[in-house]
């Protein structure tokens, strides 16, 4: 914007005149800022009452004006204050004299001072008391700083011995003679003879299960159960989520429907097995880092092994069941001999990193096991931990994480494994090399690890070459393979698979199958 502009003669300094040849001068426009050039005039406001509305509004009017009457206002002989109250308009002066006299009444009535008797610390600086020493520290959460969580071990408080006394009957209920005879009887030898693969799935397709064959053993989810091995009778055991330990006799009158229940642990019961050698006690572990035996003739649950770590599977070393194999959730493994005082290890090694999720002793030579940790399966010599921890032989193939590993039952020439997206068979004839048979897709849903356990493909008894496992894709079946990859019968009835089971067992002599659900209830087929 081009302004032309005559100046006065104290801005000749910054006005350029062009001189004539007649001696007069003519100014040339120069580009300036119309913010430099232009400047506003200050102004404030001036109140005065509108005739419309009877109210007071603000008249904008330049300050020069009030200058100029400040200037000839100051020789009269009025203060300032008459002065400011006499450009004031009514309104104004009503607004003061209300301010003035609310000010008078809130000093008549002493708040400040009222406040201060009441509360004498107001206004005081609070300061953070530093914790003193010995305190223990803040908890802060493992997620906001970034860590991973860690395997924490819920302490096992209990009495040892634990009593052996049934919590679902009146206090000081005598357990019954009836489960004493059943739970000391002598086991049957029983040796399965490898039938045709033909007459095993017809056999299949007689099993049946009636209604009396389901019954609720425990009150929370189920994480192991086992079959005692008398041929007798159906006698059972079946540990759930919060540390009970159910035992039930199918047809049995005495208890809840032949249900005796207990209480030996605090924390998830991970593992329970009978032995043959000696049927008279249930080895049990648990997440509060305890394994116990039950025995019913003393009508204890006595403690073999403490850890600081929970226990996620044992199996039995020697051929009398004294010596046990622990294995904790850091992938440690503990030889434990239950004829030492104590509740001590024997020795502990540690196999590698990761999750112990399994561990099986081979069924002929005893000196060899095998272990599932993580994605890693791998066969160990007992003789040579204290030297290596050296696998004798690895299981390839696995990429996905591996929740068992169990030999074939009778000469252990097939090892098992279950992963998450697949079943695969290895052949163990020679330890030293274990190639991979058989790799079958299986279609399940994985359980979040966090709310129960993982399925587990188990070897059938009856049939060393055949294995089961549980799917619910859709709807729950039990589907039985060859070890050669092909499917030989499945259970699907919708009359009695009604629940989702993780957990099975299979009978050492009756070719009985159980399966846990998530409510504690077993359901039986025969």
């Amino acid at each position: 914007m081009y302004i032309t502009q005559v100046r006065p003669s104290h801005y000749s300094d910054r006005t350029q005149l062009n001189s004539q040849p007649n001696g007069t001068s003519e100014t040339v426009g120069l580009r300036r800022s119309a913010r430099n050039i232009l400047t506003p005039k200050c102004l404030c406001h001036d109140h005065s009452v509108n005739p419309r509305r009877g109210r007071p509004t603000k008249r904008i009017v330049p300050r020069n004006a009030f200058e100029e009457e400040d200037s000839t206002e100051s020789h009269s002989d009025s203060g300032p204050e008459e002065n400011e109250q006499n450009t004031l308009s009514e309104y104004e002066l009503k607004r003061l004299e209300n301010i003035r006299q609310n000010k008078a009444f809130l000093s008549f009535l002493h708040l400040p001072q009222l406040t201060k008797a009441l509360n004498p610390q107001l206004g005081k600086r609070k300061y953070r008391k530093r914790p003193e020493e010995g305190t223990l520290p803040v908890r802060k959460s493992l997620r906001l700083q970034k860590k991973k969580t860690e395997s924490m071990v819920v302490v096992n408080s209990l009495k040892v011995p634990v009593p052996m006394c049934p919590v679902n009957l009146q206090e000081d209920s005598q357990l019954p003679e009836s489960l004493l005879h059943l739970w000391t009887e002598e086991p049957i030898q029983y040796e399965w003879k490898k039938v045709d693969l033909q007459v095993y799935k017809e056999g299949l397709q007689n099993t049946h299960k009636h209604e009396k064959q389901v019954v609720k053993v425990v009150k929370k989810w189920i994480y192991s159960a086992a079959f005692h091995p008398c041929a007798s009778s159906l006698l059972m055991a079946a540990g759930d989520k919060c540390g009970q330990v159910g035992l039930c006799n199918l047809g049995a009158s005495w208890g809840d429907n032949g249900v005796l229940q207990f209480e030996p642990h605090t924390s998830s019961v991970t593992h329970m097995a009978f032995s043959m050698q000696r049927p008279s006690t249930l080895i049990t572990t648990s997440y509060d880092g305890t394994a116990r035996a039950g025995h019913m003739e003393r009508a204890v649950f006595d403690e073999v092994y403490r850890s600081d770590k929970r226990l996620k599977g044992f199996d039995f070393l020697s051929h009398d069941c004294s010596t046990l194999l622990i294995g904790d959730v850091h992938g440690d493994i503990a030889i434990v001999d239950t004829r030492t005082p104590g509740t001590s290890h024997e020795s502990i090694h540690t196999l590698g990193r990761g999750i112990l999720y399994s561990a099986h002793i081979h069924p002929v030579q005893k000196q060899y096991f095998v272990v599932a940790v993580d994605s890693g399966v791998g066969i160990y010599d007992v003789r040579s931990l204290k030297e290596s921890t050296q696998p004798v032989s690895v299981l390839d193939g696995h990429t996905r994480r591996v929740f068992s590993a169990y030999f074939s039952p009778d000469t252990g020439n097939r090892v098992l494994t279950t992963s998450i997206d697949k079943l695969r068979v290895f052949d163990a004839s020679h330890l030293a090399s274990t190639p991979l048979m058989t790799s079958i897709d299986v279609d399940y849903q994985r359980n979040m690890a966090s709310r129960g356990p993982q399925r587990q493909a188990l070897w059938d008894p009856k049939q060393e070459d055949c294995f089961m496992v549980s799917t619910t894709k859709q709807v729950n079946k039990i589907k039985v393979f060859h070890e050669g990859g092909h499917l030989v019968h499945v259970f699907d009835s919708p009359d009695y698979l009604t629940a989702v089971c993780s957990v099975m067992a299979f009978h050492p002599s009756r070719g009985a199958l159980l399966q846990g659900d998530s409510q504690g209830w077993l359901h039986v087929l025969i």
